[in-house]
């Protein structure tokens, strides 16, 4: 790409000190000396940080894949969520002892310097198995593409959702003939659906989970309305903040007045009330296991388009090719082999809710005798999320330093127009601040395609 190299001393550096490096312990990256299974002649070494759930229902598919692929030994890896991912994955392809697939949210793929600590998918290979941009949602895959190249598949969206209970909301008339909860259009049409079904909910519980004293869900929260607004961020050149306060504000104040008018309990056990009958609680749409589980009468829809335009917080996992010097050969083909088998095979990974990115798979009729997930696949067509630059994504910079500030607006500990400007402020700061994976601003960075 014509950067230079970046070494593991430098990305530590970067990455805020050389005590890093013992916190996790080089010998955890391997070295892929170990012995193959028996009767494979090719390896594939895959990263990921799903546990629970989603971790089942991985484990399920690359067990589906080894049964179709007997040649190929998939050593796989589950690492802790969050940086420490991260921050292993980035050592690892800096130091040329990167795994040949790994996982990545697909927010962070700018933050990763494209080019020099992930390698582009060869599209061509790709295709031979069974992968083709037309399979995808347009608006998804350009997310994708940095510099006009593909440097992540996607697997999937996960949204945030408003989750309901059909025997609460029968109860305060707001289900539909259809047996769905009422269309709001208009923030007066969300709070006077809230002052019913708060009439027919059970003492003791509150109306709706907000995740009050959660940052991620707070800032994702904000990210769904802001767009629904119409907000922008960055001019497209990344060199300009054009954060609009106003309707940050505005956003602000509507998540404030669900404590303020008495819908939301701050620090609530918000998926706990809702199995215990609280009729509403905004979630990602990870917790369908969970209510499945718990066998209620339950549907969940996209976040309501209380500013009048559908817009629903949207991130995506995405399989990414961290940075080998030698890339090529049968490992590298048998890592496109798997990557494409995992995305045109996300049957069993939609019943964890997630909606799929491969559109086959996403308009079959398998997927569309899934309940709930069948009522907000339409979320894949109006996905709200953060801004194409180095300090997004899940968990990432922009996230940690904004998401308290939201959650503090919403707790009525500052107040909303203080906040929005704080936000800006904090932007701006972030927009000249320099990527540590190569040194270099969003404006500087590589360019969406």
């Amino acid at each position: 790409m014509g950067r230079p190299g970046l070494n593991r001393r430098q990305l530590l550096a970067g990455m805020g000190g050389l005590t890093i490096a013992g916190s996790f312990g080089f010998a955890a990256l391997g070295t892929g000396a170990d012995a193959l299974a028996s009767g494979a002649d090719t390896r594939v070494r895959y990263w990921n940080l799903f546990s629970g759930g989603d971790g089942y229902n991985m484990i399920a598919m690359l067990d589906s894949f080894r049964a179709e692929h007997p040649g190929i030994d998939v050593k796989d890896s589950t690492l802790q969520w969050g940086n420490p991912y991260y921050t292993k994955l980035a050592m690892a392809a800096a130091g040329n002892r990167a795994p040949d697939l790994a996982v990545m949210h697909l927010g962070r793929v700018p933050g990763f310097s494209p080019g020099r600590l992930l390698d582009p998918w060869d599209v061509d290979l790709l295709a031979r198995y069974g992968v083709h941009e037309k399979d995808f949602n347009p608006d998804l895959w350009r997310r994708a593409v940095v510099d006009g190249k593909l440097y992540a598949l996607p697997l999937d969206i996960h949204v945030q959702l408003c989750f309901y209970r059909r025997d609460v909301l029968k109860k305060a008339g707001l289900l539909g003939d259809d047996g769905r909860m009422v269309p709001v259009t208009s923030t007066d049409d969300w709070f006077a659906m809230l002052k019913e079904a708060k009439k027919a909910t059970r003492g003791g519980l509150q109306t709706l989970g907000l995740h009050v004293n959660d940052l991620n869900i707070q800032w994702w929260m904000f990210v769904a309305f802001y767009t629904q607004l119409g907000g922008t961020w960055f001019d497209a050149g990344n060199t300009e903040v054009t954060f609009d306060t106003d309707k940050a504000t505005e956003v602000l104040e509507f998540l404030r007045r669900h404590i303020t008018d008495g819908y939301t309990v701050p620090g609530a056990a918000d998926a706990e009330q809702f199995v215990n009958g609280a009729p509403f609680t905004l979630e990602g749409n990870w917790s369908v296991p969970v209510f499945d589980t718990a066998k209620l009468d339950y549907g969940a829809v996209p976040l309501p388009p209380v500013f009048g335009t559908q817009a629903t917080h949207a991130e995506s996992h995405a399989f990414v090719l961290p940075h080998q010097s030698d890339r090529g050969g049968t490992g590298n083909d048998a890592a496109h082999r798997l990557a494409a088998h995992v995305v045109t095979h996300a049957r069993q990974w939609a019943g964890g809710g997630h909606i799929p990115a491969h559109t086959p798979t996403l308009t079959s009729a398998a997927y569309r005798k899934l309940k709930p997930q069948s009522e907000y696949v339409s979320a894949m067509d109006h996905q709200a999320t953060e801004p194409k630059v180095w300090f997004a994504g899940s968990t990432g910079l922009l996230a940690q330093r904004i998401g308290p500030v939201v959650m503090a607006s919403t707790a009525g500990s500052a107040k909303p127009g203080a906040a929005a400007g704080r936000m800006k402020n904090v932007l701006a700061q972030l927009l000249a601040m320099k990527n540590p994976m190569d040194g270099l601003t969003a404006a500087e960075g590589g360019a969406a395609a």
